[in-house]
């Protein structure tokens, strides 16, 4: 158990200041950005109770606001992620992985459940981020187009952050 946790405080050390020193000046003419520190709440494991998913959720979007300067968007896409998060793993995991502390990772989970968690994990938080940082519906299909570039880009980023620390391992259950 003490090692997970220090697995994750230097995770999120890592994702905190990938994203700040250079992922912060990486996007296509402010339609398309890449917000790779999700990758963080994506990693958590399992069994982690929900409070505190949610808590540790917020702190990282809120970390990204201190950066970023702005008020709490961050934050409020980081909890929106954490509540797909749970719904995710409630209709696709069994019950007794849901009680374990390993990592959803793409060499345990598999490539077709590593894919779909990773793209409509990163479609709700871009989606959250993109309207509550606008926030209005007069330029929606702006925001949409915005979320869905942001979301094919990221989703690709963190696959190839993944794939740099694939390690093959047998499937957990039939998943």
């Amino acid at each position: 158990m003490g090692r997970v946790i220090i697995i994750n405080i230097v995770r999120f050390i890592i994702m905190v200041l990938l994203q700040v020193a250079l992922f912060k000046n990486i996007g296509y003419y402010n339609v398309a950005t890449t917000y790779p520190y999700i990758f963080f709440i994506f990693l958590l494991p399992i069994g982690l109770p929900n409070l505190l998913l949610f808590l540790i959720s917020f702190l990282t979007g809120l970390t990204i606001d201190a950066f970023y300067d702005s008020v709490g968007v961050h934050a409020a896409a980081c909890v929106g992620l954490a509540l797909f998060r749970i719904f995710f793993h409630k209709i696709t995991i069994e019950v007794e992985l849901k009680e374990s502390f390993n990592t959803p990772s793409l060499g345990i989970m598999g490539t077709k459940w590593f894919l779909s968690y990773v793209f409509f994990g990163t479609f709700v938080h871009h989606f959250f981020l993109f309207l509550i940082e606008t926030f209005t519906f007069s330029n929606f299909l702006y925001t949409l187009a915005s979320t869905i570039l942001s979301s094919i880009f990221t989703t690709c980023i963190i696959l190839l952050m993944s794939l740099l620390v694939y390690k093959r391992k047998s499937r957990i259950g039939s998943i």
